[in-house]
C-alpha cells in the first residue's frame, strides 16, 4: 500500500482550501492546514480538527515558514473583491511576498508546489474565450489590480523559480467557482444571489446583466487540481481549471429565484470599474493533458450550493 505523503496547503481553511484538505485527507495523506483567518472560517474546517492526520497551524504567510513537507498547495489569498479591496496593500504581499516564501520553502525542501492562480490574470479580456497563451488586458492601477497584478506577479516568480533553479512548480488559472462553504458575505456573484434570493430581498445585478461568466462547480475544480499536482513534472501550466460553459449574469440570478422559488425582484445598478464583459476558459489543454473536464452542471451545482446556504443563514 502507498504511503500517503504530508502536504501543506496555504489558506486551508478557505473555500478552496478547506475542500482540498477534505479530498488530501480522504487519499490518505498527513495536511498542514495554514491559515491567517482573515476570510478563511474556523467552520469550514472544524470536522477535521480530531482527524489524526490533520494539523492547523495560524500563520500569515507574508512571514517565512519553517515545516517538513512533501508537497505544497499555494492557496493562500482573498479572493473576492469585497475582501482582496478591504486591504489592498496585504493582498498584494499576500500574492507576492507569500509566493516568495512559500517558493523558498518548496527549493529547500527540493518539493512540487501549485499556485492557485486566477483567471483575473487576463483581466478585462479582448479575446473571447481565454487560452492560456493570452496575455490578458489589465489595468495596473485602478481598484482589482492588488488580486490581478499579484497574481500576475507571482506567475512571474514561480517560472522565474522554474527556469533559474529548476523548481517543480505548477501553476493553475482558477475561474469562477462555488459550491458549499463559500463565504458568507462573499461578495461574489453566486453567494450574492443565493443569499438575497434565500432573504426574499432584491437581487442586485451591477450593469444591464448581460456580462457573462463561466460557474465551475468546487467538486470539478478539486479533481482538476489534484489530477495537475499529480502530472507529469514538465508539465508546469499555465493550465485553465473551469467550466466553459457560459451564462449571463441575468440568466444566473433568473435561475437561483427559480430554484429557491424566491420572490425577489432584479435591481440594476452601475458596473464596477474594471469588472470583466466576459470570462470562460479554454480547457483543451487539461482535457489533453490532464483527462479533466467538468462534470456538474449549474443547476446540480446550485441545489447542493443553496442547500448549504439555506443551513447557514437558518444556524442549521
Amino acid at each position: 500500500m502507498q504511503m500517503g505523503k504530508r502536504i501543506l496547503v496555504t489558506g486551508g481553511a478557505g473555500f478552496l482550501g478547506s475542500h482540498l484538505c477534505e479530498r488530501l485527507l480522504a487519499e490518505g495523506h498527513d495536511v498542514l492546514c495554514v491559515d491567517n483567518f482573515f476570510t478563511g472560517s474556523r467552520r469550514n474546517i472544524v470536522e477535521f480538527l480530531r482527524h489524526e492526520r490533520f494539523e492547523l497551524l495560524r500563520h500569515d504567510i507574508t512571514f517565512p515558514l519553517y515545516v517538513e513537507v512533501e508537497e505544497i498547495y499555494n492557496l493562500a489569498c482573498p479572493a473576492s473583491p469585497v475582501h482582496y479591496q478591504f486591504d489592498p496593500v496585504q493582498t498584494t504581499k499576500t500574492s507576492v511576498i507569500g509566493a516568495i516564501n512559500m517558493l523558498g520553502l518548496a527549493k529547500r525542501l527540493k518539493v512540487k508546489i501549485l499556485q492557485a492562480s486566477t483567471s483575473e490574470v487576463y483581466g478585462d479580456p479582448l479575446l473571447h474565450p481565454q487560452p492560456e497563451h493570452y496575455p490578458g488586458n489589465v489595468n495596473p492601477i485602478g481598484p482589482r489590480a492588488c488580486y490581478d497584478e499579484g497574481k500576475r506577479c507571482a506567475e512571474t516568480l514561480f517560472f522565474d523559480y522554474y527556469r533559474q533553479h529548476r523548481l517543480k512548480i505548477k501553476v493553475m488559472r482558477i475561474f469562477n467557482t462555488y459550491g458549499p462553504k463559500m463565504h458568507l458575505n462573499d461578495g461574489r456573484v453566486v453567494s450574492n444571489f443565493i443569499v438575497q434570493a434565500l432573504k426574499g430581498e432584491d437581487i442586485t445585478i451591477h450593469g444591464d446583466g448581460s456580462q457573462t461568466r463561466s460557474f465551475c462547480y468546487v467538486d470539478d475544480l478539486i479533481e482538476g487540481m489534484v489530477r495537475f499536482m499529480d502530472s507529469r513534472d514538465d508539465f508546469t501550466g499555465p493550465v485553465n481549471i473551469g467550466n466553459p460553459t457560459e451564462f449571463t449574469i441575468r440568466q444566473l440570478a433568473q435561475k437561483i429565484i427559480d430554484m429557491t422559488g424566491s420572490h425577489s425582484r432584479l435591481i440594476f445598478g452601475p458596473r464596477p470599474q474594471d469588472d470583466p464583459l466576459q470570462r470562460q476558459p479554454v480547457i483543451d489543454l487539461a482535457e489533453r493533458e490532464l483527462a479533466w473536464a467538468p462534470e456538474i452542471g449549474l443547476d446540480e451545482g446550485l441545489v447542493k450550493t443553496i442547500q448549504y446556504f439555506r443551513e447557514a443563514l437558518t444556524g442549521g
